[in-house]
């Protein structure tokens, strides 16, 4: 496994967070539920600009909430999505209204089309370099299984039901 230990004192909390594990969270489908505006997807041609114009309308999902507040009491937090960047301060606003920890977010570039599972496992190694990579938690599946071969703990998501065209876009286009 790609992991570089940091020191921690009693209760499992590092007395410098920067150097304390890292615990990798994705956005949608896994903190924020999707369901609402996966409509979007579902016409020809997509609308990305709808879909992503929506999320701060997001709501929370319960299980994905819970737990990474549960990780923040041992990591450092660090939210790793396939949004790209022009959502940035849409999706800033929505960690703080959840009242999230906080911690870097990691976004894809604007105009960055590869499949979710490159950026995401390219962004992991890079954090994996300086500091322990905790646990990845992440809503797809193609994701999670690259993450499990390079080495990495990995907690998949599956409280949200994503739909057929979400899936294929984040494989095939590379969008979210």
């Amino acid at each position: 496994m790609r992991t570089a230990r940091g020191p921690l004192t009693l209760g499992g909390v590092s007395d410098d967070r920067s150097k304390a594990p890292l615990a990798v969270f994705d956005l949608d489908n896994t903190l924020a539920d999707t369901t609402h505006r996966q409509r979007f997807l579902e016409r020809r041609p997509k609308d990305w600009d709808g879909f992503f114009s929506a999320a701060p309308q997001d709501p929370p999902v319960p299980e994905g909430i819970a737990l990474v507040r549960e990780s923040a009491r041992e990591c450092e937090i660090v939210y790793l999505t396939g949004r790209p960047e022009r959502c940035r301060r849409d999706t800033l606003d929505w960690l703080a209204a959840q009242g999230l920890p906080e911690g870097r977010v990691h976004m894809r570039r604007d105009a960055d089309r590869r499949p979710a599972r490159f950026t995401k496992l390219e962004i992991l190694r890079r954090l994996a370099r300086t500091r322990e990579v905790r646990v990845l938690v992440d809503d797809d599946e193609l994701v999670c299984a690259d993450a499990r071969r390079a080495g990495f703990t990995v907690v998949r998501a599956d409280w949200v039901t994503r739909s057929a065209e979400l899936k294929a876009a984040q494989e095939r286009e590379g969008r979210t």
